[in-house]
């Protein structure tokens, strides 16, 4: 797998897990229910684990997907730490 593909998928995913719905994500992200949706799904195919049980009235995250959540909030926060250090550099 190409390195550029490793974060697709996980802006979408912590959004999702944040807002505790698909369509509070795809407002927060401006994007579409539907893109949202199928971006959590082809991170859940390519990570081969389901990331949320999903029912018609509930959302929630598998002992797999909070697991999951905790790291990519983590290397999420790492990477905006990082695009600080940079941007302080530059002043």
């Amino acid at each position: 797998m190409r390195p550029s593909e490793r974060l697709k998928g996980i802006e979408a995913f912590v959004a999702t897990a944040d807002a505790g719905s698909f369509t509070a994500a795809a407002e927060r992200l401006n994007l579409t229910n539907s893109a949202v949706g199928k971006a959590v799904a082809r991170l859940e195919e390519r990570l081969g684990t389901r990331l949320f049980d999903r029912t018609t009235r509930r959302l929630a995250l598998t002992d797999a997907g909070a697991a999951f959540y905790r790291v990519c909030v983590r290397v999420l926060g790492e990477l905006e730490a990082a695009e600080h250090v940079l941007a302080a550099q530059r002043l």
